[in-house]
């Protein structure tokens, strides 16, 4: 028996504006509205929109939920000190895997709230649950799924949402990347997973169908799935389940950057991580030959061997890009080959993003 997938608040109004459906983790969610590149391209150049109410907001409350958050993530939470402020962090296991990455706000003395994946909610809300036990167990861990989603994304993001909101904007728009402002029983983050700017709105779930419509209105293209994907590999951002997993340290996924080492404090993974320093490192490739690249095929590097964790095709760069986890001495510059149905095609190394804010960021 198939089991019944579940749905978001925004289920319906995805199926009146005809999207096509899929199976999400579980989720019944978007894949497009009729064209995945033009919903792609209406990010990139306006503003769009996404349902990513399948991602699991959980918020943690009590004395201890700073000093707690320092032990369980592998980024700092003590450079929270404004609230509103936001991190973005890995989750490790004790072999310093990747459980998870997520998005922590600092919200107030002794509030902070995390944002994490649809595919891994169970799983987090388990680990959190034993590691609270351990080491915070006054601290109060509550699942929101009584709250939904939007994210609206794109150089005329901001003033969409203004348009639909208007009582937002005095508390928004002074918002730095990486903050958020409460406005009534709404959130507002300037965060996102497309490389363009724009808002991640965090409301409660009934009243979800309502701003969606309204930012329809006011010119804001819904967008599903497939362009999420496409957008967030040409702005090197990492997919869980494919760039990163338990199995894979921080260090060889490009994420070195958010795991923090200068300090002394002891967080779930660091012994681990300290023990076996990383032999391999996550680089952008782009194809010189006609094809496309895919996850797992295989790379072949002056280095040794490598493989590609995402790949596809890049509607703003016309062509095929892909991330790729390769052998450390590996640069930007040099020439790999990559095996595509069969044949062994010539790609060149890249520093990820490949695009940012509209403008590509490597030579062509």
């Amino acid at each position: 028996m198939t089991p019944t997938l579940k749905t978001t608040p925004l289920n319906a109004a995805h199926r009146a504006l005809g999207a096509k459906m899929t199976d999400f983790a579980g989720w019944d969610m978007p894949l497009h509205y009729g064209s995945q590149v033009e919903e792609h391209h209406c990010v990139r150049r306006d503003a769009g929109m996404f349902d990513v109410s399948h991602m699991l907001v959980l918020d943690i409350r009590g004395a201890d939920a700073r000093d707690f958050l320092r032990q369980l993530l592998a980024n700092d939470v003590a450079r929270l000190v404004q609230p509103g402020k936001a991190l973005y962090s890995c989750m490790l296991n004790e072999s310093g895997g990747v459980l998870d990455d997520l998005i922590v706000y600092f919200l107030a003395g002794d509030w902070f709230r995390l944002v994490v994946n649809a595919g891994t909610a169970d799983k987090d809300m388990a680990w959190i649950g034993v590691q609270r036990e351990r080491f915070a167990p006054r601290l109060v861990l509550e699942s929101r799924r009584d709250l939904a989603i939007i994210a609206v994304q794109g150089p005329q993001a901001r003033e969409k949402t203004w348009r639909a909101l208007p009582q937002t904007r005095g508390r928004s728009e002074p918002l730095g990347y990486f903050h958020a402002a409460q406005e009534a029983d709404m959130m507002l983050a300037r965060t996102g997973y497309t490389g363009e700017d724009g808002f991640e709105i965090i409301l409660p779930a009934e009243h979800a169908e309502k701003l969606w419509l309204a930012l329809h209105r006011h010119g804001v293209a819904p967008a599903g799935l497939g362009a999420r994907d496409t957008l967030r590999l040409e702005a090197g951002m990492n997919l869980y389940g494919q760039d990163m997993d338990e199995s894979v340290s921080p260090l060889e996924s490009g994420l070195a950057w958010t795991v923090d080492l200068k300090t002394p404090r002891a967080f779930i993974g660091r012994t681990a991580l300290l023990a076996k320093p990383a032999t391999r490192r996550l680089a952008g490739l782009v194809l010189l030959d006609k094809g496309i690249m895919r996850s797992h095929q295989k790379v072949c590097c002056a280095g040794g061997g490598g493989d590609i964790t995402s790949g596809g095709f890049a509607p703003t760069l016309n062509r095929s890009i892909a991330l790729a986890r390769v052998p450390q001495p590996v640069t930007a510059g040099d020439a790999v080959e990559v095996e595509v149905r069969d044949k062994w095609l010539r790609a060149k190394v890249v520093n990820p993003p490949f695009v940012r804010h509209g403008k590509i960021l490597i030579n062509s």
